[in-house]
């Protein structure tokens, strides 16, 4: 199951984790800020690149991934109660399509 970007993997620089979450660098910058501000991130300098940063989850964000990985396995059962396989495929198939519109241009 994919989830959010940090549960996948932890200490990315904010230009991977606004890709992998598809949002521009300049909303995923506020966005960690604030996470940031309430104590779910922290930023650490990035060792082979002194002008990037990485970005961490806290163990805070971390007890809350059980939560965020029901939702995302009742979600997904949701979706099998209504579609079958072949369905299911061909919705992911067609989302992936959306996701990547951006990246075209």
């Amino acid at each position: 199951m994919i989830g959010p970007p940090l549960f996948e993997e932890d200490g990315l620089r904010m230009g991977d984790l606004a890709r992998r979450a598809r949002l521009s660098k300049q909303t995923m910058t506020e966005m960690v800020r604030r996470l940031e501000r309430d104590g779910l991130v922290e930023r650490r300098a990035d060792a082979s690149d002194g002008r990037a940063s990485l970005i961490f989850l806290t163990a805070r964000s971390r007890s809350f991934e059980p939560i965020a990985a029901g939702v995302l396995g009742e979600l997904d059962r949701l979706v099998r109660q209504r579609l079958d396989d072949e369905h299911v495929d061909d919705l992911k198939g067609t989302l992936r399509e959306l996701l990547n519109l951006g990246a075209d241009s």
